[in-house]
């Protein structure tokens, strides 16, 4: 087996890599720098900066329900290189009304700046629902079978990275380098897009079902059959339920109870990017390769214990005066800093021993030419599961729950997560 890392010296690999790397730095720079924007300088309420990440979370997390299915029928029936290459036209294109509404909005105009920014996020969900299902899919067919699990190891990870970099880009640049740097970026990931290799469709030809509800009824039933399929669809929707719920809630928890300001609150998704980085390489290396959920449910398990810790250590964190928010330098000085970041890390480091070795079993379980609709179905169904994270956030954020308190109902979902997986393990391993 090639080390995984060794993927990287390969052009069957490096140009898709790059390419799902560049993509998600873009995507996560425009979208933590609208909301950083919105939570700092537009509203000044905890309750409405909450409801505000939960739509703009919903927002983009539509598409996948609607369009997913026919991305994965495209996918398969097409060539998946060029798809990417129209996706990554796309991309600029969306990314040039995005960083229009950064502009408008900072030039005051928020009410528009704002809409403008929303309808780039849903864009951009458009864009996602399209290349999420190749950037798995592609893998069986320009890899061989040993080196998948490897495969999804570093795309995983370098999605996190990407996430890491633009995160902590989004909280250190103004609004207007945000803009540039964006549509910047675009085009970058728009060449490099072309340099991943053919991909054409295997199999028998498909015919295309063009109604969003009728074909993703059909996917998600020819799909959730299979029981090793089914226990890990369902075992990913609910980590990334509870990543969405975590996602909406930091940046107004450390706002508001930690208070801190942006760069702090960028800084707490970075370190839970680079965790589960941490975590998709550590599970990698300790399967050898081997495609199995051995370690998910003791990983999961762990993540709601750590989650627990976090929890308890913000109740014991000492505020700013009235007024001021903690920067870096004063935030780490704190007695209870250091604790919460590693909190924080191990979190991550343990989600993402989780939920990697569930999506090589996507990959792996059907034929080739199913690949695409596979990883659709699942996209479906965690876009779904996190749809509903996302209104629950928004009705207990009504009924007065405050963030802090919400991490219990994210520890109590990791059991969940955790039973499942074991089913999974006594299924298959």
């Amino acid at each position: 087996m090639i080390n995984a890392l060794g993927l990287l010296k390969q052009r069957r690999f490096l140009p898709l890599f790059v390419t799902q790397f560049l993509g998600a730095f873009n995507d996560n720079l425009f979208k933590t720098s609208m909301v950083l924007f919105a939570t700092y300088a537009v509203f000044n309420d905890a309750g409405v900066e909450a409801n505000f990440n939960a739509l703009a979370t919903g927002i983009g997390i539509l598409p996948f329900f609607l369009l997913s299915a026919l991305a994965g029928q495209l996918a398969d029936s097409h060539d998946k290189a060029r798809i990417i290459r129209l996706v990554k036209t796309a991309e600029i294109a969306i990314m040039g009304v995005g960083a229009l509404g950064l502009v408008v909005a900072r030039m005051g105009h928020s009410g528009l700046g704002i809409g403008l920014m929303l309808g780039a996020v849903f864009l951009l969900g458009i864009h996602s629902t399209f290349f999420g299902p190749i950037k798995y899919a592609i893998l069986p067919q320009h890899l061989p079978p040993c080196d998948v699990l490897g495969g999804t190891g570093l795309v995983e990870a370098g999605t996190y990275l990407a996430i890491l970099l633009g995160t902590v880009v989004a909280g250190w640049i103004s609004v207007e380098g945000a803009a540039a740097t964006v549509l910047g970026v675009a085009l970058l990931g728009w060449w490099t897009g072309r340099q991943v290799p053919p991909a054409p469709r295997e199999g028998p030809p498909l015919r295309i079902n063009y109604n969003p509800f009728t074909a993703s009824w059909r996917l998600i039933h020819a799909t959730l059959h299979i029981p090793r399929l089914f226990l890990a669809i369902c075992a990913i929707s609910f980590f990334w339920t509870i990543g969405s719920v975590l996602i909406i809630i930091f940046p107004p928890l450390v706002k508001n109870v930690l208070t801190a300001d942006e760069r702090v609150a960028s800084g707490a998704i970075a370190i839970f990017s680079v965790g589960v980085a941490i975590g998709s390489v550590v599970v990698n290396t300790l399967l050898k390769g081997r495609i199995s959920a051995r370690y998910s449910p003791v990983s999961v398990v762990a993540m709601g214990a750590f989650v627990v810790l976090f929890g308890v250590l913000v109740r014991e964190w000492t505020p700013a005066p009235a007024g001021i928010l903690y920067g870096w330098s004063d935030f780490i000085a704190q007695p209870v800093a250091w604790p919460i970041v590693g909190a924080l890390l191990a979190i991550a480091i343990t989600g993402g021993m989780f939920v990697v070795p569930l999506y090589a079993f996507l990959t792996t379980t059907v034929d080739k030419d199913q690949t695409a609709r596979t990883v659709a179905a699942n996209n479906v169904v965690n876009s779904g599961a996190m749809t509903l994270g996302a209104v629950a956030v928004l009705l207990v954020s009504q009924a007065g729950v405050t963030p802090e308190n919400m991490l219990f109902v994210v520890a109590g979902m990791c059991l969940v997560s955790a039973w499942i997986a074991q089913k999974l393990h006594l299924a298959c391993d």
